[in-house]
């Protein structure tokens, strides 16, 4: 399963962007950005943002299980 907030925070840490930068660009609280990085599971605007943002395709992840399980 995957564990959406453990891989935004991943990725802004290997941006070396800081929380503060991501809760500026999101337009919240950085309290709201640790909030996200215990998710397991996100709304699809939130994610979309975060993917532009951090130019990271995070939903990537989700196809790549998808098409897994449809193997099995």
């Amino acid at each position: 399963m995957i564990h959406i907030g453990k891989l935004i925070e991943a990725e802004l840490h290997r941006q070396e962007h800081s929380v503060t930068w991501l809760a500026r660009k999101l337009y919240c609280d950085r309290t709201n950005v640790y909030n996200i990085f215990k998710r397991t599971s996100i709304d699809t605007e939130l994610l979309y943002r975060i993917s532009i943002i951090l130019k990271h395709n995070f939903f990537s992840y989700y196809f790549i299980e998808m098409q897994e399980k449809l193997r099995d």
